[in-house]
């Protein structure tokens, strides 16, 4: 467990409370990062990257949402927050997805059901770039 203070900051687009519980505390247990907003829906979504395009440097955002398509808030987030490191985490990682995330501005693509392991070493990757100064 991580006591260090937070050095990523990250924004959580998953309209599964489950999953989102269990992806926050995963990430805040193991890295020091913070989950300082989530959305389950893409208009929630697109209003907070609108009203805080600075606040992270991580946003990991589902595909298909509550209410409309995590690839608009990917495209949104492009837009808005260039800075920020972008990640699609979904139950539908085919390749026609992948393809489509990247060309969106997704910096990785990973699977929730077998792939949350890279998801958490993409994020420590992360962390140790921002120590060194290379994110």
């Amino acid at each position: 467990m991580s006591t260090a203070t937070p050095l990523l900051r990250c924004f959580i687009v998953e309209d599964s409370p489950l999953i989102l519980r269990n992806l926050t505390d995963t990430l805040e247990q193991v890295l020091p990062l913070q989950v300082v907003g989530t959305a389950d829906d893409e208009a929630s979504a697109m209003a907070w990257i609108r009203n805080h395009p600075s606040a992270c440097d991580l946003m990991i955002i589902d595909v298909f949402l509550k209410s409309g398509i995590g690839l608009n808030v990917l495209a949104a987030a492009r837009e808005n927050a260039s800075h920020a490191r972008k990640v699609v985490l979904t139950n539908y990682a085919t390749d026609v997805i992948r393809e489509r995330s990247l060309t969106l501005g997704a910096d990785r693509v990973f699977d929730k059901s077998s792939e949350l392991e890279d998801l958490i070493a993409y994020c420590g990757e992360l962390v140790q770039d921002s120590t060194t100064g290379a994110a």
